[in-house]
């Protein structure tokens, strides 16, 4: 395998590798806000349902999820898997199991917040929407950003499951390259894709936090 043939196939890897991150975030994040709400929801029914599907999805393996959303269809509904299925199964398993860590983080933010200004904001004639969106929501943002930065810092190494249904993301590529030219360096430039992309988010994310930081 030549040098072109084999950066082709590590960067088609890298863009798949960042389109699975980054679609993840766009979806789980407020996927994740939803589910809190279910969490803290004053109804019965509506909170144990939340309570139950964030118990589920981190209480198992990420790797099962991704199989059971790509075989449900198939073993439950009895319907044809098409081949660009897959790619849209890694994407709604890793969104489903990132929502309910997301999910966990936004009630502890939300329940850390001092009840003092809400009854502040309703003195101040605010709805409960406008207080949760202009009062609540930017101080929980800036609490959360530290357990939100290592979430996405794992989603970052997750990505590498995508093997599980055959999609050649980062690793996948890397490994395939690896074992064809019986040589470690692959794996190298794999392993320092991912140093360099967790390098990128965390500054990303340390740069937004400084930007909320109200005390500077």
């Amino acid at each position: 395998m030549n040098t072109t043939t084999m950066l082709q196939l590590l960067g088609s890897g890298m863009v798949k590798t960042v389109s699975i991150f980054l679609l993840t975030l766009l979806f789980s994040l407020p996927l994740g806000l939803v589910f809190s709400f279910g969490r803290m929801s004053g109804r019965g029914p509506v909170r144990g349902i939340a309570k139950f599907y964030i118990s589920v999805m981190r209480g198992t393996p990420l790797m099962l999820q991704m199989i059971v959303v790509y075989f449900a269809p198939y073993y439950v509904f009895g319907m044809r898997i098409p081949p660009g299925y897959r790619f849209v199964a890694v994407i709604l398993s890793f969104v489903l199991n990132y929502a309910a860590y997301f999910a966990e983080i936004y009630r502890s933010g939300i329940e850390s917040m001092p009840k003092g200004q809400y009854e502040a904001a309703e003195v101040l004639g605010y709805s409960k929407a406008q207080t949760f969106v202009k009062i609540i929501l930017p101080q929980v943002i800036k609490r959360i950003l530290p357990p939100v930065t290592n979430e996405m810092i794992t989603l970052v190494k997750d990505t590498s499951l995508a093997f599980v249904l055959t999609e050649v993301e980062m690793f996948t590529a890397a490994k395939q390259i690896a074992a064809k030219e019986t040589s470690i360096l692959p794996l190298m430039a794999a392993g320092l894709f991912y140093y360099i992309f967790n390098l990128l988010v965390a500054f990303i994310m340390e740069y937004v936090e400084k930007r909320l930081n109200y005390y500077r």
